[in-house]
């Protein structure tokens, strides 16, 4: 039923048996060590491209969580809504939640795959997927410091055989698998250790009951079932479990540090881009490209000098020639006004004293006497 599984697995699994049984022999138990360590190694490898984007997609739901949380408050009685809202805030973000499940969604049917192909290499039997009858045999006989790689410490009722029927002894089952247990639990810890660490720069997903609950889960139960659930698993399967962990510790130091040099040079050239747009020391900002100075709401000090000079100049001259001017014109519908004869005397006879229809005008000094004369006629 799963052949589109078993298949590639035993495919990889026997190209690097016939790479490293050309150099340490076909029969050889580091032979069939090294085709399992590196199958695993080539599957990683397919899977780094999708492991990046894990990463970049949890970096961005890290940075969205604020926005998140806002959703969730303002549309907390729609559902529907703050579906909605949450996948085009996701989408406008380029974040996918579900990239960061696909390398362990892909791993789980590789290790299904390799345990069953591990289980199906029997005594007698004539083939197993891409291995024949031969290779099945040398699996079966071979041997690593005298420990089975097929073989199980406690037989369940999926250990179609026994650690007796491949001709190996406890003992030295033993001496080989509690050192791969304990190494496998550790590493599983440590992994573990280094996602919750890059989790604590968010502390809204922190502060989550569910991601704490799966945290602990992480770093003290997987850990520990590894250990404890050892012995029901074939030495290969061991092997697979170490070499895939020592693979996740070196992807995250080298991945993580990436990122990090890429965030860091994206951060460097934000602060020189505002550092070149920002002003130089002692430089005056400029407004609408004229330049802004003391003397003037953006007008240049000649132009300043320009506006005092005439305006003082202006206000002299006018004042001067006020007195000596002629009268003005007349408005539409206005009285004549009777001009003095010639050789005539000013009214009121003082100096400086200006006809009738002058009074009151700037430059001259108004005749009260003809002002109260002209009221009691009208």
């Amino acid at each position: 039923m799963l052949n589109f599984i078993y298949y590639p697995v035993s495919f990889i699994m026997w190209v690097w048996h016939k790479a490293f049984g050309f150099v340490f022999g076909a029969d050889a138990g580091i032979a069939w060590v090294l085709s399992v360590i590196f199958l695993v190694f080539t599957l990683r490898a397919i899977l780094y491209k999708p492991f990046v984007g894990q990463v970049r997609s949890m970096r961005k739901m890290q940075e969205m969580a604020p926005e998140m949380q806002k959703l969730r408050k303002k549309y907390a009685n729609d559902k529907q809504k703050l579906a909605a809202e949450m996948q085009k805030l996701q989408s406008e973000n380029g974040a996918n939640p579900l990239g960061g499940c696909l390398p362990v969604l892909v791993q789980v049917p590789v290790f299904i795959g390799l345990f069953h192909v591990l289980r199906e290499f029997k005594p007698g039997k004539t083939e197993n997927y891409f291995f024949g009858a031969d290779e099945v045999r040398s699996f079966v006989d071979s041997d690593f410091f005298g420990a089975k790689l097929g073989a199980s410490v406690v037989n369940t009722q999926y250990s179609t055989t026994t650690l007796a029927e491949l001709g190996g002894n406890l003992t030295s089952q033993l001496i080989v698998m509690i050192p791969l247990m304990i190494v496998a639990g550790i590493f599983t810890h440590i992994t573990a250790r280094h996602s919750v660490a890059r989790q604590a720069a968010n502390p809204a997903a922190m502060a989550n009951p569910q991601t704490a609950i799966m945290n602990k889960l992480m770093l003290y139960v997987f850990p520990i079932g590894v250990v404890v659930g050892g012995p029901f698993l074939p030495l290969a399967v061991l092997f697979y479990w170490v070499s895939n962990n020592l693979w996740t510790l070196g992807q995250q130091y080298v991945v993580y540090k990436k990122i990090d040099a890429e965030e860091a040079e994206k951060k460097e050239k934000a602060t020189a881009q505002r550092n070149s747009l920002a002003p130089k020391p002692g430089q005056k900002p400029q407004r609408d490209g004229r330049d802004t100075s003391a003397n003037g709401n953006g007008a240049g000090p000649d132009a300043v000098e320009a506006g005092s000079d005439g305006g003082v100049d202006g206000g002299v001259d006018g004042g001067v020639d006020g007195g000596a001017a002629s009268t003005p014109a007349k408005k539409p519908g206005a009285k004549p006004v009777n001009k003095p004869k010639p050789g005539a005397k000013p009214v009121g006879g003082k100096p400086g004293n200006r006809p009738a229809g002058q009074a009151g005008r700037p430059g001259g000094g108004g005749n009260r006497t003809q002002a109260r004369k002209g009221k009691k006629r009208r």
